[in-house]
């Protein structure tokens, strides 16, 4: 498959929350769900830059999106826009946008959901991507390590972080979809909050991030049926 390789800024689509591919095969390829984490009220971490996760997160993956689109795959958004999946109708907000977005991931048929976020510390010095996954699942722990493989080696070189099971994240315990959480960087630490809010940095990371799902992706289709 050809992979587009962006040059300038793209145009972020903000109406359409799934994303139709524009070639003649129609469904050739499998469907991806991306997560943008928080938004609305919920804004994240807050970065020691003033940078707040919630418009980071949809602004990486927004252009993750795009990406994907643009290599004919078919792309289903949690949320194009700040706002969270709640209508405040149904007791804890935060209970309620988290068991929507588990429903549109569930009914989805996704091959993969990866879910975009930014990590906090209390130490300034901590630093680096890394990419967590349900300790039971076996897909999820394949694309997570392929996802910290490829951000090592196209964004960060000296990135020594693994990619982690966890078994208490609501997102990664409640999907039967593969799904992996992508911590992106560090909003506590100065030098990566400021190459966080970069347009150029963030297209780096979702051109790298579309690789890998892509790497994922092809795996899956050459792996033998059961």
């Amino acid at each position: 498959m050809a992979i587009c390789l962006l040059c300038s800024m793209y145009y972020l689509a903000r109406t359409a929350v799934i994303y139709t591919m524009q070639q003649e095969k129609r469904g050739e390829q499998p469907v991806i769900v991306l997560d943008a984490g928080h938004g609305g009220e919920d804004p994240g971490k807050i970065g020691i830059n003033g940078a707040l996760e919630k418009d980071v997160n949809l602004q990486i993956t927004m252009r993750l999106a795009r990406l994907l689109q643009q290599n004919g795959y078919h792309v289903i958004l949690t949320r194009n826009e700040d706002k969270g999946l709640y209508t405040g109708n149904q007791g804890s907000k935060k209970v309620e946008d988290l068991k929507n977005r588990i429903a549109l991931i569930e009914s989805s048929g996704a091959a993969l959901a990866v879910s975009i976020h930014q990590n906090s510390y209390s130490a300034e010095g901590v630093c680096g991507a890394q990419v967590f996954y349900y300790e039971t699942s076996e897909a999820g722990k394949e694309a997570a390590q392929i996802m910290q493989q490829e951000l090592i080696r196209g964004v960060d070189p000296d990135n020594k972080r693994m990619p982690k099971g966890n078994n208490t994240y609501y997102l990664l315990k409640k999907s039967t979809v593969p799904t992996i959480i992508v911590e992106c960087g560090f909003l506590s630490n100065q030098a990566e909050a400021d190459k966080l809010v970069t347009g150029a940095y963030q297209e780096r990371l979702a051109f790298h991030i579309a690789m890998a799902v892509m790497q994922y992706v092809s795996g899956m289709q050459k792996a033998p049926s059961a």
